[in-house]
């Protein structure tokens, strides 16, 4: 049996899921359909000559490369298929956005032909994706007198594949479609269980709101009674696209409501409009941005007021919300992006400036930021080949600097790491910035999706300006599944190849690295003024400022080295009192998001925003803590503001790591690690000598807000609960409900626990260990009354409690121990009241291969208490995930229900649950 055989039985495999051929992106198979459309006679010619026009993935696949090349070959006349002329040829060479087609269509326009090389020289103005191999080439053939290059470099200087792109239809109708009240996750657009088809764009679209048959049949009939129409997705007095960074939901949303990116490429689509009453999570705006889409903030539901201006409230205390406007689905609506606003019946009822600025609309334009990034460059390198000014073409950056302000944090880092703005200028929040990233960051559940971003955008190796890249394994370390067999070993080639430091060895030469992403690139920053970009939410570090990303914009910081975005505005958070000894650090994190909502009257002040939170005398590993919630806080990004001498010490713990890193095997052939620890070691020389202090914000720097929160008010642990039956929908599932462990009474059933995620640390462990031991000589044994499963973040810690001693004591209170020599290789559905010591990865926290029982009542330290991320509801009962200390998790499955402060206080007794105390320095330049 053949490959093309092998490819019509998956075919007919397809057919009973509903779905269409997979796009082809294999050499082999495409030249065995090119082999049978040569053949006139061959039974699957007219099969063969769709596959090839209509069904190939572009880019730099093998099989793009296969393709482009046949395409030459009928344009020079050295294959003839009469369906395929000379001219459309050309035109499917112009479809395939870079890589081997660029090759190509260089090759014919730089050729002899005349009529050819103008004929291509036209398709060629067009193209964006030129790499320096390309522009090399350009370069060196107008050196050489070559006028087509001329002709070229001066269409590329004048921006032409941009000017002469079709302006933005000024009105634009749409009709809403309410996919949830209250803030809407990327979970339910693109769920964490089906993970491995996110690179299979058709078949993951079939998850859209977690296979709700009901709600896909609704909209596809929304869509037919509406034909002229766009669909505009809409989170009901919530926020679009909390949670996960997922460029999965944005495919999905514009698969099944936007544009069809080329015809001759399936199952891309670009341009979606998606809304939420309180705007759209920062990451998934940007991702929005990536495919030319529209995010719009409705403020649709606006906070009630009396006679004299007051916020009217409720019982509970909350702000009563009044409709401005409706939006319930079937509401017809038009955008104008001329006036920038919303219409209904003519009326307009919303200003939308802020979607439509002059960038924005430029990716509408163009179908997409990448190609705004790429023809940038393109114009920058041409322009300077000729030896003339950049002519403006596009809308001039956002340049905002006040005169006697001093600079935030985030504001002194992107003016230190930005390019293309105006020389000496400083810029103030607001501005609009290109910056050169430091670090970037690729997990394995979206990076399939960024290697296929990279491939579709012709980059083939990593930008020498960043320091350092991280492919992750840990999403999918729970369960060594069929699934993550095929897909992960491939991902890891990729990366690797293409210049990052891979978790998995492609080669198999050194043990597989599960450890959690965020704790990897915490480390492996090594500079407090650095620049992150991560395809997770939580790409939070304690060092520098880093920004969770679509696996798109990942893939544009691997492949140029740089990112575009406004400089965020900053709140302020420093602490003041002190720590009661039984409080754990997470309550301080959780006690934070509490009283800055009721300093603000329920307003979120951090969304959107960088907290620059002051903690001065945590390590790294402590600070990443609460640096790692500002997701859930709605943040942007935050900074840490931290001492000299704990910079040092978290500078070289960092050191070590990424020098076991080093020992294991893990560095490239370009030396990447050993990079890193001869730049901590120049930090480090910088902040001793004082040449270079560690980061601070100048003390007039200007913020949105500044919070200080009280420690003394910390009196118990602090739980956020997702309040699964509150009355109000909107107000379920939403992180901002943070409860006193005394408000469950000790009664509330507590159905199994989990430590692990990216939210805990080395300390967590051993608190964990000494817990235990305190329980037995308290109660003569340990005995659980709910499952409690154990993920330590990193090998690095399973090392080094093994070294202390502490891993010797979970082991002797597990029923279940991680063997790396068999992994799991099935999910776990059922769990027995013992301790499951698990292999170091996101576990539970992740939701993709693991879950707790449906309608468990969860007590957990991880991040996520979205539905249906850590437990499904069952048909008797809402699953719940209650997020908290380690020091509640453990008693609470010792307990099976929620402990009282009675018995949580002597179950900590003498365990230093976190050392840190407010810094009393000024952390002020």
């Amino acid at each position: 049996m053949n490959i093309y055989n092998d490819y019509i039985k998956e075919i007919e495999e397809r057919k009973g899921q509903g779905l269409h051929p997979k796009p082809i992106d294999d050499a082999k198979l495409l030249s065995k359909i090119i082999e049978q459309i040569k053949d006139l006679n061959n039974e699957h010619r007219e099969d063969s000559l769709n596959f090839f026009i209509y069904n190939v993935v572009p880019g730099t696949t093998s099989a793009a490369g296969v393709k482009a090349k046949f395409l030459k070959e009928i344009i020079l006349g050295e294959s003839a298929v009469k369906e395929i002329t000379p001219a459309f040829a050309l035109e499917l060479l112009s479809h395939m956005k870079g890589g081997p087609s660029i090759e190509v269509l260089l090759d014919l326009a730089l050729g002899n032909d005349i009529a050819i090389a103008k004929d291509a020289a036209k398709v060629l103005k067009t193209q964006v994706y030129l790499y320096d191999a390309d522009t090399n080439r350009l370069a060196e053939a107008y050196k050489n007198g070559n006028e087509i290059a001329k002709e070229l470099l001066e269409s590329y200087a004048k921006a032409e594949f941009f000017t002469e792109l079709p302006d933005v239809e000024e009105e634009i109708d749409i009709v809403t479609f309410i996919a949830g009240v209250g803030d809407i996750s990327t979970d339910l657009l693109s769920p964490g269980a089906d993970a491995h088809s996110r690179s299979d764009r058709e078949l993951h679209g079939q998850c859209i709101f977690e296979h709700n048959k009901e709600m896909q049949k609704e909209l596809s009939a929304l869509k037919e009674q509406h034909p002229d129409k766009r669909v505009m997705l809409v989170a009901e007095k919530g926020t679009m696209g909390v949670g996960s960074s997922r460029m999965s939901g944005v495919n999905n949303v514009a698969l099944w409501t936007g544009i069809q990116a080329s015809p001759y490429v399936p199952f891309i689509n670009i341009a979606p409009v998606i809304a939420g009453t309180n705007g759209i999570s920062p990451i998934f705006l940007t991702t929005v941005g990536v495919t030319g889409g529209i995010g719009i903030d409705l403020k649709n539901w606006v906070k009630k007021t009396d006679a004299e201006g007051n916020t009217v409230l409720d019982a509970d205390g909350e702000p009563v919300l009044e409709e401005k406007y409706s939006v319930a689905t079937g509401t017809v609506l038009t955008i104008n992006t001329k006036e920038k606003k919303l219409y209904k019946d003519g009326k307009a009822v919303m200003d939308i400036s802020a979607a439509l600025t002059p960038q924005k609309v430029e990716f509408i334009r163009a179908g997409g930021s990448y190609a705004i990034v790429f023809g940038k460059k393109i114009q920058t390198f041409a322009a300077k080949t000729l030896g003339i000014e950049i002519p403006t073409v596009y809308a001039p950056s956002k340049e905002i600097s006040v005169e006697g302000q001093g600079l935030t944090a985030v504001e002194k880092i992107f003016n230190k790491n930005a390019v293309g703005n105006t020389p000496g200028k400083t810029l103030h929040a607001g501005s609009d910035v290109r910056v050169e990233v430091n670090i970037v960051g690729s997990q394995d559940t979206t990076g399939l999706m960024t290697s296929q971003e990279l491939e579709s955008m012709a980059a083939t190796i990593i930008s020498p300006i960043v320091d350092g890249a991280y492919q992750s394994g840990c999403h999918t370390a729970s369960v060594w599944d069929d699934k993550s067999k095929a897909n992960i070993p491939r991902l890891m080639k990729f990366m690797n190849d293409f210049g990052l430091i891979t978790a998995r060895d492609p080669k198999g030469e050194y043990h597989a690295m599960t450890d959690v992403i965020h704790k990897v690139l915490n480390d492996i920053t090594v500079s407090d003024w650095d620049i992150i970009i991560g395809g997770d939410s939580h790409t939070r570090m304690s060092k520098g400022v880093a920004f969770g990303a679509d696996s798109g914009t990942v893939a544009l910081a691997l492949a140029t080295g740089e990112a575009t975005m406004p400089i965020p505005q900053s709140v302020k958070v420093t602490f003041k009192g002190a720590m009661k000894s039984f409080m754990d650090f997470r309550d301080v994190v959780h006690a934070t998001q509490q009283q800055m909502l009721k300093k603000f009257g329920g307003e979120n002040v951090f969304q959107g925003r960088i907290i620059e939170v002051h903690l001065g005398t945590l390590t790294a590993d402590q600070a990443f803590t609460f640096t790692d919630w500002t997701a859930e806080m709605k943040a942007k990004a935050s900074i840490c503001i931290s001492e000299d001498d704990t910079l040092i010490e978290s500078l070289e713990i960092a050191k070590g790591r990424i020098q076991i890193m080093i020992d294991k095997g893990m560095d490239n052939h370009l030396n990447v690690l050993a990079g890193l620890v001869a730049k901590a070691d120049k930090r480090i020389a910088e902040i001793k000598s004082g040449e270079k202090p560690a980061l601070r914000p100048d003390a007039n720097a200007k913020y949105y807000a500044e919070v200080e929160i009280d420690l003394d008010e910390v009196a118990e642990p602090m739980i956020a609960d997702p309040d699964v039956n509150n009355e109000d929908v909107s107000k379920r599932y939403t992180h901002d409900t943070i409860r006193p462990l005394s408000y469950y009474g000790g009664t509330k059933a507590v159905d199994l626990g989990f430590i692990g995620s990216c939210m805990v640390h080395k300390g967590d462990m051993k608190i964990l260990a000494q817990m235990l031991k305190n329980i037995e000589v308290q109660q003569g044994k340990v005995e659980f009354k709910a499952p409690l499963v154990v993920a330590p973040p990193t090998y690095n810690i399973v090392d080094e409690l093994k070294a202390e001693g502490d891993w010797e004591v979970l082991t002797k209170y597990s029923g279940f121990e991680f063997d790396d020599n068999a992994p799991k290789d099935a999910a776990r559905t059922k769990y027995e009241n013992m301790l499951y010591l698990e292999r170091p990865g996101c576990n539970l926290c992740m939701g993709n291969q693991e879950k707790a029982e449906p309608g468990d009542t969860v007590m957990a330290t991880s991040t996520r208490l979205f539905q249906g991320r850590v437990v499904k509801d069952s048909g008797e009962k809402k699953g719940e995930s209650l997020l908290s200390s380690t020091p509640v998790v453990v008693l609470s499955t010792v307990l099976g229900r929620t402990p009282t402060m009675a018995e949580y206080e002597a179950a900590v007794e003498g365990i230093v649950l976190t050392k840190f105390t407010p810094s009393l320095k000024q952390l002020i330049k």
